[in-house]
């Protein structure tokens, strides 16, 4: 008999050679156990994948939306829209049946443009169409009429800072990216004011224009004079780059009725699905509920919030209850630069261990492609097996960094963070301007964007383990 034994128990060896217990007697996961553990899922991910896409649930996020943006409108932040659009969705998430729907209280700047506008004196009366830039200052109440003086870059200004003095810099930067030429709307009033101009008109941060202006924040700079600033159609500012350019004097004459209020009160919305046994353990999922106050906000970000809201919803109506608490965030004040999120995360960065991966969709809804993610090795190669459980609608890619304003804080502070990444050619015709409406807005993209969400944030919250940073 003991001899039975021992040949049973030199047969084990080579299973377990090399391995450790952990603290509560088992053998340490390989990576082998994690795929296996993710390729369980594929029959839930189908059935996401059916109601969302094919389903009792198709087009409901896209439905939900456009009746939400028809009724609210605009939601800049300090607006009376604002306080409708959170009241709004207060309601509509306890009636869709989600659990621990509450408001948890932040201030947000109140900035509200007034009246507006600004025309071309010489060489010939023209109407420039604009938008204040958030925080901008307004002018005199008589307005402002001065001399142009057009601008490809900050390198072009500080070369012709003596020539700047007194006048309008018009900066006509072309379209490169987001990224690199989005700080000309940024910097572009302080960068203006440091050689003594007394307002600037910055070209409108987009890939194409039908003269559309298109608003966003900009930042002020202690000790540089605050000076008057908008966006000006792409159309309009290389019409005036070209008179210019032939030596023509170009008078401007504009008038912004700007103004800016003490912080107003705001709440970020929140609900949940709480988890079945790891309730303390998160897995957020969130997009901005306040927008600019032109257009409807739809792309920027309603689609992102309601397919947020849509993730919940498909795994309730499912049945199914994760391991973990799955978190929905519809962040405030997101657009003067994610103010409500950094308070929700000095609120709960006690809590930072527990956050299992913050996520953001915050960059239109359009055909998904894949994931962008922020994390550690083993985290990305875990998270690229949760993306092949997404093999039946073609979306699959894992790419470098999230993006996302609102979750930021947690992932400087190595919380894994993910982000939808979809198709953005379009994305910055509409941007920030009156043409952000449902019109862009498609359903059947939608769908699909909503499947991605939910199959990711169901699967992450449902394993066993945490995602390891």
């Amino acid at each position: 008999m003991k001899c039975v034994f021992l040949i049973f128990f030199i047969n084990l060896l080579p299973l377990y050679a090399g391995k450790s217990l952990t603290r509560d007697g088992s053998y340490p996961r390989t990576f082998e156990d994690i795929k296996n553990e993710i390729a369980g899922y594929s029959d839930i991910a189908k059935a996401i994948i059916n109601l969302a896409v094919h389903g009792k649930a198709q087009n409901r996020s896209y439905e939900r939306l456009a009746v939400f943006a028809d009724t609210i409108g605009p939601r800049l932040s300090g607006m009376k829209n604002l306080d409708a659009a959170i009241k709004y969705m207060f309601s509509a998430l306890r009636e869709d049946g989600l659990e621990n729907v509450h408001l948890e209280p932040v201030k947000v700047p109140h900035w509200e443009r007034g009246e507006e506008f600004a025309m071309m004196l010489e060489p010939r009366n023209h109407s420039i169409a604009i938008l204040g830039l958030g925080s901008s200052v307004g002018t005199r109440p008589e307005g402002i009429t001065a001399e142009v003086i057009v601008v490809v870059s900050f390198d072009e200004l500080h070369k012709r800072a003596q020539e700047a003095k007194g006048k309008i810099v018009v900066y006509n930067k072309p379209f490169i990216s987001y990224g690199e030429t989005v700080r000309y709307r940024s910097q572009g009033a302080v960068e203006a004011a440091k050689v003594g101009a007394v307002a600037s008109l910055i070209r409108s941060i987009a890939s194409f224009s039908i003269q559309s202006p298109h608003t966003g924040w900009q930042n002020y700079q202690p000790g540089v004079p605050r000076i008057p600033t908008a966006c000006i159609s792409v159309e309009d500012a290389e019409m005036m780059s070209r008179m210019s350019l032939r030596g023509i004097k170009i008078i401007v004459h504009m008038k912004m009725g700007a103004k800016t209020y003490p912080d107003a009160p705001s709440f970020n919305t929140v609900a949940e699905i709480v988890g079945s046994k790891y309730p303390e353990q998160i897995v957020l999922v969130s997009g901005h509920l306040d927008s600019w106050d032109v257009g409807q906000g739809a792309m920027d970000d309603g689609g992102g919030a309601f397919i947020s809201w849509e993730a919940l919803s498909l795994i309730k109506d499912l049945g199914l209850r994760p391991k973990r608490t799955l978190r929905l965030v519809l962040w405030t004040g997101e657009e003067q630069g994610g103010i409500g999120a950094e308070q929700y995360y000095q609120l709960h960065k006690e809590n930072i261990s527990n956050f299992d991966i913050v996520m953001e969709s915050d960059e239109g809804t359009f055909q998904p492609s894949g994931l962008g993610f922020t994390g550690n090795a083993k985290a990305r190669e875990i998270v690229k097996e949760i993306m092949t459980l997404l093999q039946p609608i073609n979306v699959t890619d894992v790419y470098d960094d999230a993006d996302g304003t609102d979750i930021d804080f947690w992932m400087r502070d190595g919380v894994p963070g993910a982000s939808l990444r979809d198709d953005l050619s379009k994305y910055f015709w509409f941007h920030h301007s009156q043409g952000d409406t449902m019109t862009v807005q498609d359903p059947n993209q939608m769908n699909l964007c909503a499947a991605v969400w939910t199959v990711v944030s169901y699967v992450i919250a449902d394993m066993e383990e945490m995602l390891p940073r």
